[in-house]
């Protein structure tokens, strides 16, 4: 991991002062793990995607707007980010979570490297891992009666990899 922060540190800042850091990849992956392991390098924190609301229907490309408008736009001003945190077991919004500017942060979720956002990564990362492990992982998770609604995601994040492309412009890809 050292020797991936210091490559993660050679890049200038690509957002405001700040050096925007993508950990993309399916659902189960690892990417969560990942993203800590590398914020502990580089001594950094994580803003996941997790962190905001999406309808299991909707897909990945509905909630990086909320990511944009609240942390990535302020942060390209030189101002800290914010945003509310959404608890996904009490359906409901919990505390503000402040995003300083900072020299590097992590952004880590499907979708976060999106070619849309290319121009504000300094780097991305690509994690990905078997498919039956993937929903093995989701499924331990968050229960097995969410199978039918995990099965509906992947399907809606391997069109959206295939059309965004994310995986080839990756500057690093891991295998979990």
């Amino acid at each position: 991991m050292e020797s991936l922060a210091r490559r993660v540190l050679e890049r200038p800042p690509s957002c405001g002062p700040v050096r925007v850091v993508a950990v993309d990849g399916p659902a189960g992956s690892g990417k969560t793990t990942f993203a800590g392991a590398l914020a502990a390098a580089l001594g950094c924190q994580v803003v996941h995607s997790d962190d905001f609301p999406v309808h299991w229907d909707d897909g990945p490309e509905t909630w990086f707007a909320a990511l944009d408008e609240q942390v990535l736009r302020p942060l390209g001003q030189g101002r800290p980010g914010a945003f509310r945190r959404y608890d996904w077991v009490r359906a409901a919004y919990t505390g503000r979570i402040v995003v300083p500017v900072a020299p590097t942060l992590i952004i880590e979720g499907v979708g976060t490297a999106r070619a849309s956002a290319a121009h504000l990564l300094a780097f991305t990362v690509w994690v990905e891992a078997d498919e039956d492990l993937r929903l093995r992982r989701v499924l331990a998770r968050d229960g097995a009666h969410l199978e039918p609604s995990w099965r509906t995601w992947f399907a809606k994040e391997e069109a959206w990899f295939a059309a965004d492309g994310t995986r080839a412009r990756a500057d690093e890809i891991v295998t979990t």
